[in-house]
């Protein structure tokens, strides 16, 4: 990804290592710590909540009757997703379930690409190094399928996404509303219902999808997500914050992938040095045996 994004104060999300190595010199603290304190900070929430009134027709918005406990979301999760998820990766993902959950079933709530853009970045940035590409992907799916979504329309809106926002210049990113387009047609919706304040809620991952977007498109210009915001009618300030608390937890999560790398290779190594062990064993009792055969056997 574009490392010449940095000059926005946050690292490029492809570059784990890089944000690894920029984080403050001090000892490591356990996996399970770290995980912990993963956990504390939310991905999804907003620091803000409406109280206006949602339009008469929105579509994917919820209504009092209708909203499933979090217990459910949970339980639909594990129940479409058995296998065990090693727990650096399980309790970043059981929080994200719930914060996402009281997120996705506002008031104000309405699915839109640049949040599934941003979602689908989070997800991958967290997931990548797990042990298997089909897991990650059938973890993907249960987690959507968990909250009433469509896996498939996330992974698609965010490859649409992505491809419009490579074809781009930081001067026609953020001149969207003059121009004709399907994802042009997208923004300009954004724009108007959270200019009116009405049918849309501003969540961390709708940050981290702009975020992409000007990193896709070469946006180096730390003035442009100004702009940008700006025409989006989104508050600059909470962007600017959650993208901070975003490049934080990344630096945590890498972190405990390396403590969880090194164990592994531990335990690895130890396996191996006892089954040399073993062998070495085996191969001694053996000699013995064949160095003290009764000759009466022969």
């Amino acid at each position: 990804m574009a490392a010449a994004i940095a000059s926005l104060s946050f690292p490029a999300l492809g570059q784990s290592v890089k944000i690894y190595k920029s984080a403050p010199s001090r000892p490591l603290a356990s996996v399970s710590t770290i995980c912990k304190r993963i956990s504390r900070h939310s991905l999804t929430t907003s620091p803000r909540v409406s109280t206006s009134s949602s339009r008469l027709v929105i579509h994917c918005m919820s209504t009092s009757t209708d909203v499933p406990p979090v217990s459910e979301t949970k339980s639909n999760f594990l129940k479409a997703y058995k296998r065990p998820i090693p727990s650096i990766y399980n309790t970043v993902l059981q929080e994200l379930i719930v914060q996402q959950h009281l997120m996705r079933y506002k008031k104000t709530y309405r699915y839109d690409p640049v949040f599934a853009l941003g979602f689908v970045t989070v997800y991958d940035q967290l997931m990548d190094g797990y042990p298997s590409d089909q897991d990650r992907d059938a973890i993907f799916q249960a987690y959507v399928e968990a909250l009433n979504e469509d896996p498939k329309q996330y992974r698609i809106d965010a490859q649409k996404m992505e491809e419009w926002a490579r074809s781009q210049t930081s001067s026609s990113l953020v001149d969207f509303s003059s121009k004709d387009g399907e994802v042009e047609a997208i923004l300009k919706d954004i724009s108007e219902r959270a200019g009116s304040k009405e049918g849309f809620s501003y969540s961390r991952f709708f940050a981290v999808g702009l975020f992409r977007l000007l990193e896709l498109a070469g946006a180096t210009d730390p003035t442009v997500l100004d702009k940008l915001c700006a025409s989006l009618n989104i508050n600059k300030k909470s962007v600017d914050r959650d993208l901070d608390v975003y490049r934080n937890l990344l630096s945590k999560l890498v972190q405990a992938k390396e403590l969880l790398k090194e164990y592994v290779e531990r335990e690895k190594k130890k396996r191996g040095e006892r089954a040399a062990e073993s062998q070495k064993a085996n191969e001694s009792i053996s000699k013995c045996q064949g160095d003290y055969s009764p000759s009466f056997l022969v």
